[in-house]
């Protein structure tokens, strides 16, 4: 990256109304003066509208968004310009400003020149990357929390403190011959023991930001047409699986994203289990079901409560492991309630579990059904993003560059402890180290682009 030109890229998603084509750099007006038919007369951050010149003849109607340096995203003068016109259109926009002598931006560029003049720390740079990557409200909230700087306001609390004692320490070894103690090896034990407890509690009261990318899995098991696809589209409030009275319909694993507002999981659908399956068609769709329902945090089990026999369901519950069940006795609206409360009575004490009755087609249960989902899948990382408001979020970098340093810290107290002063020292700078690669300053030029990288272009 030469952070010395001025770049331009389209800054929206793919396929919206709007696009949004932004340029940053030294020579940032110059070319919206070209392509923006209204005269450019602000001084200071505001927003004009007019006319935007695609190519000779063409124009659309858009908006021109100043931010004037050091008051901008990156630091650098930067202008957005909005615009309601089709891919193409904006393509040929980019192309005629690349012409005007502007270079395309790279991957995360924006971001960068934001971290090299001083916007934001490295912590805060990358959290924007997983925000945009983000593929659930979890991980979104998580990252913002990261973007908000309370981790580097917290290592560099502990870091001045580190820096502190190590100081004290020094001090101490260079004034060796005079009759001066600044700091004693109790003191110094007890300081380096309060600041390493202070990292541990970091680690373990924050969020890790890599369990949250995957969504808890919850699977609909159960024999052929038992009442799971209409189950899952009216959990799900669409039609996400072919209903059918016909059996084996559903020959594939079907997912959906369940979002409440108490959880959010995959919910899915497979084929119905079979005990004898006839054939590799019925064979590779059953494999397909058990591989699913096995990886799976929860799995609902239904059994028509309309139907006769049970025998056929229980050979199939036999089927699974799951680690956690749900049974469910579908199908509810075709039975009165006397007949419904019996049914469910005796499929609980044949299952030797709890049923509950759900219909698809009123609605019956699945408010319950939900609240059932959500206890077992209360303790996992989401529930953690959910209600750890106030705790940090740590990437995999972050959680190394913190162990590092408690590994460091703890051989230095063991060090004191044994009057080696010199090296306690040595493992107080590798803690300092270690901590500062979170921020990374000064960062080495080859990490910088390892982690832009990630990033998409107009990010």
């Amino acid at each position: 990256m030469q952070f010395s030109d001025t770049i331009v890229a389209v800054s929206s998603a793919a396929g919206g109304l709007r696009s949004i084509v932004r340029i940053t750099g030294p020579d940032t007006l110059t070319p919206c003066q070209r392509v923006f038919t209204e005269p450019i007369a602000l001084r200071t951050n505001g927003i004009l509208s007019g006319s935007v010149s695609i190519a000779p003849g063409v124009t659309v109607h858009g908006r021109l968004y100043l931010f004037f340096a050091p008051h901008s995203y990156t630091g650098e003068t930067l202008a957005e310009l909005h615009i309601y016109a089709s891919p193409v259109l904006v393509a040929t926009l980019v192309q005629n400003l690349l012409a005007t002598g502007l270079r395309a931006a790279g991957p995360g560029e924006f971001t960068a020149r934001a971290y090299l003049n001083g916007k934001m720390d490295l912590a805060q740079a990358e959290a924007v990357n997983e925000i945009v990557a983000g593929s659930n409200r979890f991980q979104i909230e998580a990252a913002e929390r990261l973007l908000s700087g309370r981790l580097t306001a917290t290592t560099r609390a502990v870091h001045s403190a580190l820096v502190d004692c190590l100081s004290l320490i020094e001090a101490g070894l260079d004034f060796s011959t005079e009759d001066i103690a600044f700091i004693g090896p109790r003191e110094a034990v007890g300081r380096l023991g309060r600041i390493k407890s202070n990292l541990e509690g970091l680690l373990s009261g924050s969020i890790r930001y890599e369990s949250l990318i995957d969504l808890p899995s919850v699977g609909i098991a159960g024999a052929p047409n038992a009442g799971k696809s209409s189950l899952l589209n009216a959990m799900l409030g669409h039609e996400r699986s072919l209903v059918s009275d016909r059996p084996r319909t559903t020959r594939d694993v079907l997912s959906g994203l369940l979002t409440t507002d108490r959880l959010q999981c995959v919910l899915f659908d497979c084929a119905g289990l079979l005990t004898a399956p006839e054939s590799i068609l019925d064979r590779l769709a059953q494999q397909a079901a058990i591989e699913a329902l096995r990886r799976c945090q929860v799995v609902i089990f239904c059994v028509d409560a309309a139907k006769p026999g049970i025998r056929e369901d229980l050979a199939i519950r036999a089927l699974i492991r799951p680690e956690t069940v749900l049974y469910v006795a579908t199908k509810a609206d075709l039975l009165n309630p006397a007949d419904s409360q019996r049914a469910v009575e005796t499929l609980a004490q044949a299952f030797a579990g709890p049923f509950l009755a759900v219909s698809a087609l009123t609605g019956q249960g699945l408010r319950q059904l939900q609240d059932l989902i959500a206890r077992p899948l209360s303790a996992g990382p989401q529930a953690a993003a959910r209600e750890g408001h106030d705790a940090v979020t740590l990437t995999a970098r972050h959680r190394q560059a913190v162990s590092e340093a408690i590994a460091n810290i703890g051989q230095a107290m063991s060090q004191i402890e044994q009057g080696a002063e010199e090296v306690a020292a040595a493992m107080i700078r590798e803690a300092c180290q270690a901590l500062s690669e979170i921020e990374q300053q000064p960062i080495d030029e080859q990490i910088l682009d390892r982690i832009f990288s990630r990033f998409c272009v107009g990010k």
